[in-house]
């Protein structure tokens, strides 16, 4: 591991967010060097402290200018700009374009939607490009690693940003694990063997974690390589991988309209709307994996330009191929026929181009590898400015002097993803994924109405009223909406109740709340009704997740909220009092802007 060995010492007077100098090994200090840890005296004192500290922390809000310098400044070096509007592109899509075309459209299709499987692929398809318009706004203004942790921080809070951060890395971990494992598997299939053939099978361990993976352990410390080595050199693999894997999406396309029959197009909705949207709700997964590309502000030459470009050209071409290979397949077989596991394998070997198998492996290993990547590396930007802030320790926020990558963050995130990997196999990796990333879009999205529509000095009181009363509704409909859905209720005039407090209370934020601020350089279009869509849809779609994945919600929150209450509310607290100490003597800007002032009473 990368020991801290920047320019500077840690320490100014008391200061604990300062760079220490020293050349190599690790001390207790770079992983606990907040007041509150010194001694089991301060330790003891800062637990009895807790309900002032969180009283504190709870409700405090950073700012633009602290996350765009004083906490880049914690990392002692900075992460290389080396990425342009090009780059952003190729990594947006080696993101979001996976094996989940491949495994997800014969389900979708075979049980849920039919043909229309492709108007699902659009609706899903539009629900994540608002979530995107969501993240651009955010990730043009802070261009900082820390991605939605740096927004829902400066908006909704410390407490949060550490909420919704801790469940997105944990979702990071399970899914780049999945994605290992699915490598072996389909790097099997294409040398002709068992999934399980490449795997070591002990007896001796209990069913579930006994098929032991090396090949998904070896290909998650290459990708960890390359991407702690240079992000330039991982922006060109990334780029000629995810060229080549389009390369072949182009020529399944092709060779798949050879076989075209229009006549499987009828019935082209045999499930109805119901089915339509479920399989929306599915396929909305196939687009995960964008919110990575926004930890990438703080290595891109001209964000301002760049991001946007990047984030909305990227997910643009992903709903054009997704939608295309959709319309194919059911061209291709009666949706009755479709194999729900190997969907593009099976209609090829049907139609007589058994060969094309080998293609749709090798576009998957290809896809799989560029998201292994983009997962890797945003899982580490992540964790980095996590570190920042002292809620994880600051030896993870230093950046590699000479790399310009955050190595120790990207090893340590790495070794996790493979601990999982080599141990557990995917039908258990597939349940623990949770409602995480819907749970953070629908809070990006909120967060975006916050930064529009309330600023401390600006907004009026009784605009601030109003802001809160109409937010309230918007979720609150949203949730409704959600419920019904899930409880099967097929009375549509709840639905246009439900539908039309939505309506009003979004209206109502139009008409009745003045805007405090405009976008300094790219904006959402459309404000408030694309972030009230955006919410309503994330939402709307949770209702589809089984009950389990709540309770694994929950239960993984439960921890994140012990490890908060014995560490990470001291150590953030520490290091926010040891800011406001330098900002007396320097005359910073103070980090907590208290958030009270939004829900205070007049």
């Amino acid at each position: 591991m990368v020991s801290f060995d920047g320019d500077g010492s840690r320490r100014q007077g008391n200061s604990i967010t300062e760079p220490k100098k020293r050349s190599c090994g690790c001390e207790k200090d770079d992983f606990l060097p907040e007041e509150s840890f010194k001694s089991w005296s301060n330790y003891r004192k800062a637990l009895l402290e807790t309900k002032t500290r969180l009283k504190d922390r709870f409700l405090a809000r950073s700012s633009d200018q602290l996350e765009l310098h004083e906490m880049k400044d914690r990392s002692q070096n900075e992460l290389k700009k080396t990425l342009n509007w090009f780059d952003l592109i190729w990594f947006g899509i080696g993101a979001v374009m996976g094996a989940g075309v491949f495994v997800l459209s014969g389900e979708a299709a075979h049980e849920l939607a039919g043909p229309a499987v492709l108007i699902s692929y659009l609706i899903s398809g539009f629900a994540a490009l608002l979530s995107v318009l969501c993240y651009t706004e955010f990730a043009v203004e802070l261009p900082v690693a820390g991605g939605s942790f740096a927004y829902l921080r400066v908006e909704l809070g410390d407490f949060v940003a550490y909420i919704a951060a801790g469940n997105i890395l944990f979702e990071y971990v399970v899914s780049g694990a999945s994605v290992a494992r699915s490598w072996t598997s389909y790097f099997a299939t294409l040398c002709n063997h068992e999934p399980n053939d490449f795997r070591i099978n002990v007896t001796s361990l209990t069913e579930g974690f006994n098929h032991l993976d090396p090949i998904a352990v070896g290909i998650s410390l290459l990708i960890c390589c390359m991407a702690s080595f240079s992000m330039k050199g991982s922006s060109r693999f990334n780029s000629i991988a995810t060229i080549l894997y389009l390369t072949l999406m182009v020529f399944m396309i092709v060779a798949g309209v050879t076989k075209a029959n229009t006549s499987n197009f009828q019935p082209f909705a045999p499930f109805g709307m119901r089915g339509v949207l479920k399989a929306s709700s599915v396929l909305f997964f196939a687009y995960v994996g964008f919110d990575g590309v926004a930890t990438l502000g703080e290595e891109t030459k001209n964000p301002g330009r760049d991001i946007p470009i990047g984030l909305v050209g990227s997910m643009m071409i992903v709903i054009t191929i997704y939608s295309l290979l959709s319309t194919v397949l059911c061209l291709m077989q009666p949706y009755n026929q479709i194999d729900q596991d190997a969907a593009f394998s099976i209609a090829f070997q049907a139609t007589g181009m058994s060969w094309a198998k080998y293609i749709v492996a090798l576009g998957a290993l290809q896809g799989m590898t560029t998201v292994l990547l983009a997962n890797i590396i945003g899982q580490a930007r992540y964790f980095t400015h996590i570190s920042r802030t002292h809620l994880a320790p600051p030896i993870l926020a230093v950046i590699h002097k000479k790399r310009g990558t955050p190595m120790n963050a990207t090893i340590i995130m790495t070794l996790a993803n493979c601990l999982v990997a080599f141990f557990t196999n995917l039908d258990i990796l597939a349940n623990l994924l949770s409602i995480a990333t819907l749970f953070i879009f629908s809070l990006v999205a909120l967060a975006l109405l916050v930064r529009r529509y309330y600023s401390t000095g600006v907004t009026s009181v009784a605009d601030r009223n109003r802001l809160i009363v109409l937010l309230f509704l918007i979720v609150s409909s949203a949730i409704g909406v959600s419920v019904l859905w899930a409880m099967n209720v097929n009375l549509w005039v709840g639905y246009a109740i439900i539908a039309g407090v939505w309506f009003l209370s979004t209206l109502g934020l139009q008409l009745l709340v003045k805007q405090a601020r405009n976008p300094k350089l790219w904006g959402v279009p459309m404000v408030p009704w694309l972030p009230a869509a955006s919410i309503g849809v994330n939402v709307f779609i949770m209702g589809s997740i089984d009950g389990a994945s709540f309770l694994r919600f929950l239960g993984w929150t439960g921890l994140l909220l012990v490890y908060y209450f014995f560490v990470g509310l001291h150590a953030s607290y520490d290091a926010s009092k040891d800011h406001d100490v330098k900002t007396e003597i320097h005359g910073v800007s103070s980090e907590a802007v208290d958030l009270k002032t939004i829900t205070a009473t007049s």
